[in-house]
This record gives structure tokens, sequence and C-alpha cells, in this order.
């Protein structure tokens, strides 16, 4: 019988209001410059092209080029949507390429502020990274807020 990979239905969804254009909030989770300070000196490297290969690399356990996340661009609409599913590097789990979820950003203009929603789903069945994820969004959106905002981070003691 061949492999069959079972996706389990947790969802993790997060909303929140942001005080700046829908262009802004785009540039922060796409643009080497944001995503060094927001996700932990990592840059997104994709031609964001639906199908196209996506990584997040920076410092870690196999140095300066470590791959966290790697995946694939599912759907990417500029200033609106970004939608992938990600894996955890090798670095963390031996079976890491068994190990998916999907991660979609959704931004929308609300008045004068940016409405972002994040669904975080298709987990597969007994993924590690999950309980750790739960605890991490709440955190990494909020940073992202403040940043947007004020142009500084936060201090989360990382």
């Amino acid at each position: 019988m061949p492999f069959r990979k079972e996706v389990i239905a947790i969802n993790l969804q997060f909303t929140i209001y942001i005080d700046a254009s829908p262009e802004k909030v785009w540039s922060l989770f796409t643009t080497p410059e944001h995503t060094r300070k927001l996700f932990y000196d990592c840059v997104l490297r994709s031609t964001f092209e639906e199908g196209a290969a996506l990584e997040y690399v920076g410092p870690g356990n196999d140095g300066p080029e470590t791959v966290h996340i790697y995946g694939k661009v599912l759907h990417c609409e500029p200033g609106r949507q970004f939608s992938y599913i990600e894996h955890p590097g090798a670095t963390y789990y031996p079976n890491h390429a068994e190990l998916s979820c999907r991660v979609t950003y959704t931004l929308e203009p609300f008045g004068e502020c940016t409405k972002l929603t994040l669904l975080n789903d298709e987990w597969s069945e007994g993924h590690p990274g999950y309980q750790k994820t739960v605890d991490v969004w709440p955190m990494l959106l909020s940073d992202m807020k403040t940043y947007a905002e004020t142009g500084k981070t936060l201090n989360l003691g990382w």
C-alpha cells in the first residue's frame, strides 16, 4: 500500500488590525529588510509565483544559511493574499518532508487600517511543531503590528 499522509483538522486562525496600508503590511512578510527584523533574522526566498519554491533562511543550527522552513507557494496576490505549504527545515526533524501545514495571510482594507487574518491549517498528523506554533503566532503577529505602526520590534526575550 502506498504511503498516505494524514492531515489533521486543527486550524489556527488569528485576526489583527494594523494601522498601516495593505501594501506596507505585505512588505513585512515578503521583503528581506522586514523579515530579518520580524522572523529571527531570516529572509524569505521565493519568486512568489504559484507553484514556486519558498524557504525561510537565516542563522541557525546549520550556520548562517540554515533553512528553517521550506515549501511551495499555493497562491500569491500581492497586497491581498499569500498562501503556501510549509515543512520544517531538515535541521529540525529527520522526517521533515512528511511534516507539513498550510499558512495563509489575507489582507483587507478596513477603514484606514488593514485587517490581517492568518490561517494556519492542514497540519499533518502528529506534527511536532504544532504546539510551539500555537504559542508563537500571537507573539509574531503582535510584533508585526507594533513594527508596522512604530518602526520598533517588541522585546520578547528571544
